[in-house]
């Protein structure tokens, strides 16, 4: 019977993009979910806004190519099996189903043991369960699906038509909601404007400092911090290309300004969390700003930084 099934570098191809894309589905499926679950349910210990947003956009890359892909490839197989019903013999074919369902299987069985350790270990959170409830639900279905697929008889079924458009509307309502728990596009680049407004204010605060320390007075203006032989160039606002705003208080006190796009303190997805627009974490508590012209007021301790400098140095 194997030798008599006539197959073609087409049908190996196919077979390949098909599982392949399948798989990339899957795990960028998963990973979207996961990284909602993290946004909603942040770890004060580990949580990081830019991280997350990074991870659910390309996750949601790879659905909005690998989806339609695999669905089409599936569309194509379903239609030449059709017309050559002894092609579901193929070898390929039923390894890749085999091996399909090996793997979902495992997942499966690792997801339970890893819930059951930690529901023993008294480590069972929200967070937790969601994630393991993703993995578990995703690879379920994986299997259902794979094993009516290998038992079936009938070719000319509608099913795989109904859950072909129920994966997509899925996978497209997932992605859209994604809009509404790390923001859109938009809110994403002025999100990334402001970071790197802040690193730029924090790059000047340090030349700032440094300059006192060396001629125990602050700079006139920003332009007296060019520095022709370390290169060093004083940066403008990354989106209006305007110089930020410096200006003497007093003569150990100083303002840096800028105009900011978003707030650092706006509320995420409902929850009474301050949203992490840079990676400093509890370092840029003194960053914190509003929507619009912010200014962040600096006084340098005279002991402290010059304590850095008086030290006497060895020559050797």
């Amino acid at each position: 019977m194997e030798n008599s099934i006539k197959t073609t570098p087409k049908d190996v191809f196919l077979h390949l993009f098909n599982i392949v894309t399948f798989y990339l589905s899957v795990v960028g499926f998963i990973t979207l979910f996961i990284n909602y679950i993290n946004a909603l349910f942040p770890d004060a210990l580990n949580y990081y806004f830019s991280n997350i947003s990074n991870s659910v956009k390309v996750s949601s890359s790879i659905l909005l190519i690998a989806v339609p892909a695999y669905l089409l490839s599936s569309w194509m197989l379903g239609r030449d099996l059709i017309k050559n019903p002894e092609k579901r013999e193929f070898w390929l074919r039923r390894w890749l189903v085999y091996f399909t369902l090996f793997v979902s299987a495992i997942t499966i069985i690792i997801d339970l043991m890893i819930f059951v350790y930690n529901f023993l270990d008294g480590e069972l959170t929200m967070r937790f369960v969601l994630k393991v409830c993703v993995v578990l639900i995703v690879t379920a279905a994986v299997f259902g699906y794979y094993i009516w697929e290998l038992k079936r008889k009938e070719m000319k079924s509608k099913l795989p038509q109904i859950f072909g458009i129920i994966l997509a509307v899925v996978v497209l309502a997932s992605i859209i909601m994604g809009f509404f728990i790390i923001g859109t596009p938009a809110e994403q680049r002025r999100i990334k404007m402001d970071v790197q407004r802040l690193n730029d204010l924090q790059t000047i605060q340090s030349q700032v400092v440094d300059y006192w320390i060396r001629k125990e007075v602050l700079p006139s203006n920003l332009e007296s911090l060019q520095d022709n032989i370390s290169g060093f160039i004083v940066p403008q606002d990354p989106e209006t290309k305007i110089a930020y705003e410096y200006s003497i208080v007093e003569p150990l006190k100083f303002d840096l300004c800028a105009r900011f796009a978003t707030s650092s303190k706006e509320q995420f997805a409902g929850k009474q969390q301050t949203m992490v627009a840079t990676p400093y974490g509890p370092f840029q508590q003194n960053w914190d700003h509003e929507i619009g012209r912010t200014c962040f007021t600096r006084t340098i301790d005279s002991e402290l930084y010059k304590a850095d400098i008086q030290s006497p140095k060895v020559m050797r």
